[in-house]
């Protein structure tokens, strides 16, 4: 049984396991001073993290690009992540892993060399980027005003928390009454959402931008679910004209699945609701999870302590 003070979820930090509620990270950190830090999110379901080895494998190149390394081999990763569910109980969870830049070392120079790199984990109850509810009529999207970071100053593929751009997009989709964003690149291309990757269908082909966004657990999965139908899916550039014009579109992320799309812009979508390939995919993604399509069970009676 999990132990009562982790039931809300259970961290951990360079090496300290605590309640969510009481984790936490100093201030001089260049993690926190600098958002210098990577990261990486996947889901529980059913009792079973779903491709727990993609997103180590992903969580491993974004530590290498940033040049940070926790001293933590993948398997020392996976085995806090699963004592931190076990911790918690959750067969429903979110649980994120991140590897942060620490303050510069004592006498030496305030540079990112000279800091020491560590993990910081936790488990939760699972989060919606969009709720149930939204995504059963289909969110309300805008294309924000904002354009994502250039790809040359910010690696779209390595996962980051410089949200900048996300989060003033999130602003104007509330201002003008919508649920969330897509954002364009400065050329005028679709790149992706605050937390999630956008598809466009238009005459029953499936589509996804290349390129200014990241390559997406769950966008791979789509990839995959898109062949098991019978689905042609190009991953290519998408313009926000054919984005405007398509018969469908959809998002996805580990926070949510595959999350159609009624609206964007005030403009309506099919009949107002999700399109019909679009909810295939969802039932489709959500089936396949729970047959235990990319599974690593998680045994909740070994010693979680």
């Amino acid at each position: 049984m999990p132990q009562s003070r982790f039931l809300s979820g259970a961290a951990y930090v360079d090496g300290r396991v605590t309640p969510l509620a009481e984790a936490c990270i100093p201030l001089t950190d260049y993690g926190y001073r600098r958002s210098d830090v990577t990261y990486d999110v996947v889901s529980v379901r059913h009792g079973a993290f779903f491709r727990l080895d993609d997103h180590l494998a992903r969580f491993r190149a974004s530590m290498q690009a940033l040049r940070l390394d926790p001293g933590l081999n993948d398997g020392d990763i996976r085995a806090i992540l699963l004592r931190l569910v076990r911790l918690s109980g959750l067969r429903e969870a979110y649980v994120a892993m991140d590897c942060l830049r620490g303050a510069p070392k004592p006498g030496l120079p305030p540079h990112p060399l000279n800091c020491r790199n560590y993990l910081a984990a936790f488990a939760r109850p699972y989060v919606w980027v969009m709720s149930p509810e939204v995504q059963a009529r289909g969110a309300h999207l805008i294309v924000a005003d904002v354009p994502r970071i250039q790809e040359a100053s910010i690696d779209p593929t390595v996962k980051n928390f410089h949200w900048g751009d996300l989060t003033q997009a999130l602003f104007q989709a509330h201002d003008r009454g919508a649920d969330t964003a897509v954002l364009l690149d400065t050329a005028g291309m679709v790149t992706e959402g605050p937390g999630f990757n956008v598809f466009s269908i238009t005459d029953n082909v499936v589509s996804t931008p290349d390129r200014g966004a990241l390559a997406g657990i769950t966008r791979l999965s789509v990839i995959e679910l898109c062949a098991e139908l019978g689905l042609r899916c190009e991953v290519r550039p998408v313009t926000v004209t054919e984005l405007r014009a398509a018969d469908e579109l959809f998002t996805c992320t580990t926070a949510g699945g595959v999350m159609p799309v009624s609206r964007l812009d005030g403009r309506i979508i099919g009949n107002d609701r999700p399109g019909p390939i679009s909810a295939a995919l969802r039932e489709r993604y959500w089936k396949r999870r729970a047959e235990g399509w990319h599974a690593t069970p998680i045994d909740y009676q070994e010693t979680a302590s």
